[in-house]
């Protein structure tokens, strides 16, 4: 055996797009163990509550990520409104899963992209971010904005889509579904993809049980804990929606579970778009969170299964405003993955895991 090293990995690393960093203690070509260490992006905005009102800090909420932005939006926006009493339009939920699902699509297909660079795949690379750009497209046409889209607020959504646009969305998702279908053939039944996923940071059905693994990640390793399942805002209207599972856990499970979601996401999309009601997209929010209010609420982030939690002061700042994310749970089963494996595996390990940093941070 050789003498044990600890290899700092990154926060900045040319090929890990996360500022992430890992204290790799290797022997040889082998990693023993691995110890994130995190806080070089810590912005401290969950503090902000303090001097932005209920209202102006959904545009905080949104950019604590950028990939994420339209999910912490609506998860704040839902929190609020259950810490108030306030049940938003029925179209207005509609609208929300529709924009969420969409956030999905574009998550991980952003990913998969990352993904296929990392395989060496280059034109892979560029297929998927093609794909990307026609549903940051829709985004721009729906909302205005490309990343960053400020439609949720307090008591509903701000814009609405009319019968020609939702005909437009479905005619471009029909067209990503066909260009998409021969991308998960490259990702799925490639030989070079399989020689580098499977059998590569295996986490065992157990162990993602007992670290409280969250999202694609536990869902590759079998784990049921997809909280659209609880049928929360416009959730509820699905007419029987199932969990992508796989029960390898293994980083092609990972990459299986996620190739598959796309597809699920659209089939969502679609159905929300046939099923959605005519009527209005807000409704009027007046007055303050009671003093000692609490509420708290989960989110189906593209990563995983988000938490929030309010608590009010009687004013119109919330005495606190507190979020955990999918990434923070996660984090010890990116560890579990990575001791044992080879010192060049360990890149594609956690792109399988797919951490959102400026998420866990904030």
């Amino acid at each position: 055996m050789g003498k044990a090293t600890v290899i700092p990995f990154g926060p900045q690393h040319p090929v890990l797009p996360e500022p992430l960093h890992l204290d790799l203690v290797v022997e040889d070509e082998t990693v023993i163990e691995a110890v994130p260490q995190i806080g070089f992006i810590h912005r401290g905005l969950e503090k902000l509550v303090e001097t932005r009102d209920y209202n102006q800090f959904i545009y905080v909420a949104e950019r604590i990520c950028g990939i994420c932005a339209f999910g912490h939006s609506m998860g704040y926006a839902e929190t609020v409104e259950k810490l108030m009493g306030v049940e938003i339009p029925e179209r207005a939920e509609y609208l929300r899963v529709i924009w969420h699902e969409l956030s999905r699509v574009h998550s991980h297909v952003l990913w998969m992209g990352l993904a296929a660079d990392a395989f060496g795949y280059e034109s892979l690379f560029m297929h998927c971010w093609r794909l990307r750009e026609r549903v940051l497209d829709i985004f721009e046409k729906t909302t205005g904005g490309r990343v960053i889209f400020s439609v949720v607020k307090v008591g509903g959504v701000v814009r609405d889509i009319d019968d020609a646009m939702f005909a437009e969305i479905k005619r471009v998702l029909e067209g990503i579904k066909d260009d998409y279908r021969q991308l998960c053939n490259a990702f799925l039944k490639d030989s070079s993809v399989k020689n580098r996923t499977v059998g590569v940071g295996v986490i065992s059905h157990e162990d993602a049980l007992a670290m409280s693994m969250v999202g694609p990640f536990a869902r590759a390793s079998n784990v049921n804990n997809d909280a659209r399942c609880l049928g929360n805002g416009g959730y509820g209207k699905l007419a029987d929606f199932q969990p992508v599972l796989d029960g390898q856990g293994d980083c092609y499970a990972r990459v299986k579970v996620r190739a598959l979601e796309v597809l699920q996401s659209i089939d969502i999309i679609e159905e929300m778009i046939a099923k959605i009601p005519a009527g209005d997209i807000v409704v009027d929010v007046k007055g303050s969170p009671a003093a000692g209010a609490e509420a708290a609420n989960v989110v189906e982030q593209p990563r995983g299964e988000c938490y929030y939690y309010a608590r009010g002061n009687g004013s119109k700042y919330l005495e606190r405003m507190r979020m955990r994310t999918p990434t923070s749970q996660n984090l010890a089963g990116m560890a579990t993955a990575l001791a044992g494996c080879d010192l060049a595996d360990v890149n594609m390990i956690v792109l399988t895991i797919d951490p959102c940093i400026s998420c866990t941070e904030r």
